[in-house]
């Protein structure tokens, strides 16, 4: 892992040399070894805390938005990240001649929570080499196969290698098995009507409506919230079954087409909710009928966003 921040340090002292970008996004190490944080260098001779490994968990696609079209932008992308930003470009968010990719391929994100549950709380040194990471625990290591501390959204993934990189930092990965994604949909399919609503309740009761989902994923970039518009209300804006089965539902259904089922939200939620199997279904409907996959190129609408002056209209009763 220091070859490879070697590397992309490398690459993003050249953008600042050659001017190329004002800000570069990427992460920096902070005082917990398991929570870098997103960080955003605005020279070359300022990367000392740069860091990259598989406990950066931010979306960086998420801090787009935050600048106007004219910021000329690096960032590093992941699969998830690069489809992100393609999703985002779509929607016109920023110009692609000012933005420069660096794509790395990503062999996944370590759940923090699968650590904490195999040893504590108070774990205080983290590496990584190859297929395993090693952490320090109450002056003790312990080693773990990388695998089986990924976080799940990384277990489904089909496209781990950067899609629109400018330049690329490691070799590309093998795509993933598509029977992954579908394997906790088709369990959720499986279920009666009454079962697959005391599913959704279990999950969505346990909701504390803080909306951290909403600030980590990247797609929710609305200026104002539905959950927060009040003229006319859409939703209940308080803790009550309705409103929050209401909030999660709606969500999803903003999310078809658009969610590049990173995992952010889940890995943002404080309570650990796993909601993602609602817009895992709903991007495989669209796949279906549409044949579209969200953020696999800079240029093509998801479904419910594109409008022709041709379209038939049934949808008007």
């Amino acid at each position: 892992m220091t070859e490879l921040i070697s590397k992309l340090r490398t690459e993003i002292e050249k953008l600042f040399s050659e001017d190329r970008i004002d800000v570069f996004i990427a992460f920096k190490g902070a005082d917990s070894p398991l929570r870098p944080q997103p960080a955003f260098y605005r020279a070359g001779n300022d990367l000392e805390n740069l860091e990259y490994n598989s406990l950066c968990q931010n979306n960086l696609g998420n801090y787009l938005t935050r600048y106007p079209n004219e910021t000329r932008i690096g960032m590093v992308v992941r699969g998830c990240e690069s489809r992100t930003v393609n999703a985002l470009l779509v929607e016109k968010q920023h110009l692609r001649e000012n933005l420069t990719l660096i794509g790395i391929p990503c062999q996944g994100i370590v759940d923090i929570r699968k650590l904490i549950k195999r040893t504590g709380e108070e774990i205080t040194a983290y590496s990584e080499h190859q297929n395993k990471v090693t952490i320090k625990y109450q002056e003790k290591k312990h080693t773990f196969a990388k695998q089986d501390v990924l976080h799940d959204s990384c277990l489904r993934c089909l496209h781990p290698n950067p899609v629109n990189a400018d330049f690329l930092i490691g070799e590309p990965l093998p795509e993933g098995d598509p029977s992954l994604v579908r394997e906790k949909v088709e369990t959720f399919e499986a279920l009666s009507k009454d079962k697959r609503y005391e599913w959704f309740s279990q999950e969505a009761e346990r909701c504390i409506r803080c909306y951290a989902c909403r600030e980590a994923c990247p797609m929710c970039y609305c200026t104002e919230c539905f959950v927060d518009h009040n003229q006319p209300r859409w939703t209940e804006s308080s803790i009550t079954s309705a409103g929050t089965h209401a909030w999660h539902i709606i969500r999803a259904f903003h999310q078809a087409g658009r969610c590049t089922s990173c995992g952010a939200c889940e890995r943002a939620c404080p309570v650990d909710i796993k909601m993602t199997y609602l817009t895992d279904k709903l991007n495989e409907d669209i796949l279906e009928i549409y044949s579209f996959e969200a953020g696999m190129d800079g240029e093509t609408q998801p479904p419910f966003a594109a409008f022709n002056m041709d379209d038939k209209k049934r949808f008007v009763v």
